[in-house]
């Protein structure tokens, strides 16, 4: 009987340990869980992201963006329990990497931001357009052609660092809220580039007219005027070539590498002083290939035989010439024109004046009847003999 007696007795003491061990079991998941999502709400600060060297560069970027009241996980991690878990997981092997020395630099996304993250904060249905006022944005076409939000504003946050060249390990220690800022205000890495519009519209057969994009159309009144292309154009042009660019670089077949000035990024990257390049409305006349089609053709004023007239008009203004002409052909010039070394002996020291000729030559070329359709005829067989 005392034996059946201690079997019964047995079983509440098991029960109160089992008890015990549940309650402790549980204020220790709570623990844990408390500080679990402590961490994980640090981890998913933008500070955190900050607190890693690497990230400097990127950091003070989006510092300095429209997009700085948004934190990074908001674009760089997809919602959801499951998505948050394996970036976590993820971060361990990227700690390693860090400790290890084993990452690359400069930082590359391993994969572009995708639409839905654009669109917790953007309606796309709605956006036509931009705060300019002037631009013509569809989103929603753009959408429907699977055209990603990136394509078109992968710098809006970052402003193309890492493509820039500035974010590799001997760079770190430069970074602060200040070359972040300076970085942001070159616009044409953090704001959609128009090239990257044309391109894709030539690509994909859409007009590439300034009414597709330009509510406006982008014709200035100034071009409206009747004597615009005769003579106000030149003026202006001279007054400020700049805002001639800001739309013709876009005309021109080539790049017009004078006009191009020294960015942040080349300011960052060097120790010298560099200087701007500055060019005339007459070069730049010569180097955009939209002028080639006036600037090359002859003007009402050149009668027949203005060739024998020409030297007193030449002394008397000799910038009315260079707006077409120049004094000898440097191979930078774009377009096809007559040169002063054409006709004036002296030029010929220039070995390869032959190649910038408008009708190519053969090696031993002899003047023609042709050639004096250009060339003062009594200067040239002056030295040469038919």
């Amino acid at each position: 009987m005392e034996d059946e007696k201690d079997m019964r007795s047995a079983p509440p003491r098991y029960r109160y340990k089992l008890l015990k061990i549940m309650t402790l079991t549980s204020l220790f998941l709570a623990l844990f869980s408390a500080l679990g999502v402590f961490g994980l709400e640090a981890s998913s600060s933008s500070k955190f992201c900050a607190s890693c060297h690497e990230m400097k560069p990127e950091y003070y970027t989006w510092k300095a963006s429209t997009h700085s009241e948004v934190d990074c996980v908001n674009c760089h991690i997809q919602p959801g329990a499951e998505n948050v878990a394996k970036d976590k997981a993820e971060g361990i092997g990227k700690i390693l990497k860090k400790e290890t020395n084993a990452y690359t630099a400069p930082i590359q996304m391993p994969k572009e931001i995708p639409n839905s993250a654009c669109e917790e904060c953007h309606d796309m249905s709605k956006r036509t357009v931009t705060s300019s006022g002037d631009l013509i944005i569809p989103h929603d076409k753009h959408l429907d052609k699977d055209i990603k939000c990136t394509q078109c504003h992968s710098g809006v946050a970052h402003g193309k660092i890492a493509e820039r060249n500035v974010t590799f390990k001997s760079d770190y220690e430069k970074w602060d809220s200040s070359l972040g800022k300076t970085m942001m205000s070159e616009v044409k890495f953090t704001r959609p580039k128009m090239e990257t519009c044309m391109e894709c519209h030539e690509a994909r057969e859409v007009s590439t007219e300034c009414k597709t994009c330009h509510a406006t159309g982008m014709y200035p009144k100034s071009h409206k005027e009747e004597d615009f292309k005769a003579a106000a154009h030149g003026q202006l042009a001279k007054r400020d070539v700049n805002k001639c660019n800001s739309c013709h670089q876009y005309m021109s077949d080539e790049i017009i590498k004078d006009m191009q000035n020294i960015s942040p990024t080349q300011q960052f990257l060097t120790t010298g002083t560099i200087k701007n390049k500055s060019i005339s409305a007459e070069d730049y006349a010569k180097e955009n290939t939209f002028c080639k089609d006036c600037h090359t053709t002859r003007p009402a004023s050149h009668v027949k035989g203005f060739v024998n007239l020409h030297g007193p008009l030449a002394e008397k203004n000799k910038a009315t010439c260079l707006t077409c002409h120049d004094y000898q052909k440097t191979g930078f010039n774009k377009t096809k024109n007559v040169t002063c070394n054409s006709c004036h002996p002296a030029s010929h020291a220039d070995k390869n004046y032959k190649e910038g000729h408008p009708i190519s030559l053969s090696a031993n070329q002899k003047p023609v009847a042709m050639c004096y359709t250009c060339h003062y005829k009594p200067k040239c067989t002056s030295c040469h003999k038919e």
